[in-house]
């Protein structure tokens, strides 16, 4: 079982930045995926960024340039920097961890809000 708890959220105003941190704890293999999503209200859970364990990364198309996932293998932990904040990237956002090894797949912090305005 693995365990996320995302941190580092809050209001932030357009054009600024932030940094988002994601621990994780428990029985975590090397093999994995982990992942930001973010849900605004009225709108579905979307993919925001992901990076494997060697450092592939994949983006959104609405935030590439602007956003960069990063982690720390030593630390198990996770980060997003976002930078050139817009009022469309306020949301909840969640860390995901995905692996073929873990029972289940697939395991969800309980998100951070980030809200952009001024």
């Amino acid at each position: 079982q693995v365990q996320l708890v995302e941190s580092g959220g809050g209001l932030v105003q357009p054009g600024g930045s932030v940094r988002l941190s994601c621990a994780v704890s428990g029985t975590i293999f090397r093999i994995n995926v982990m992942g930001w999503y973010r849900q605004a209200p009225g709108k579905e859970r979307e993919l925001v960024a992901s990076i494997t364990t060697t450092g592939s990364t994949n983006y959104a198309d609405s935030v590439k340039g602007r956003f960069t996932i990063s982690r720390d293998n030593i630390k198990n932990t996770v980060y997003l920097q976002m930078n050139s904040l817009k009022p469309e990237d306020t949301s909840v956002y969640y860390c995901n961890y995905n692996s073929p090894y873990s029972v289940p797949h697939s395991s969800w912090g309980q998100g951070t809000q980030v809200t952009v305005s001024s």
